[in-house]
């Protein structure tokens, strides 16, 4: 019987639900699906230009860990590059560390009002 994952730690969703190419009319089901902890790996080892071994203690997992689903968000973005596909962020095995709530018509941060909640780019 295998071991159960360990969930991952990423700390927000991606600010949008994915990326499309320019300039190449191509069909929607084409797509390459990318995981919430395939997404966290790259921003916090090229944006937030941490260590494999930091970026691994900020998710709670294993260096060797980290490195596979690294590994794995490259050879998907690489893919994407060279066969104009779109990338799509979703599903994985993650727990979000915090709860950012994002607008479905514009993506922007949304917020708490009494009457509920809304958006603070394009108010819906």
């Amino acid at each position: 019987m295998p071991r159960r994952r360990k969930i991952r730690k990423v700390d927000a969703p991606p600010k949008m639900k994915g990326f499309k190419p320019f300039g190449i009319l191509g069909n929607d089901n084409e797509h390459i699906l990318m995981q919430y902890e395939e997404y966290e790996t790259i921003k916090l080892v090229i944006h937030d230009d941490l260590s494999q071994d930091d970026a691994s203690t900020r998710m709670e997992i294993s260096r060797p860990t980290l490195t596979r689903i690294y590994n794995s968000a490259l050879k998907k973005i690489g893919r994407a590059f060279v066969e104009g596909k779109s990338i799509i962020f979703e599903g994985g095995e993650y727990e979000f560390n915090t709860v950012d709530l994002k607008c479905d018509t514009c993506f922007g941060d949304m917020s708490h009002t009494e009457s509920g909640t809304m958006c603070k780019d394009c108010k819906s």
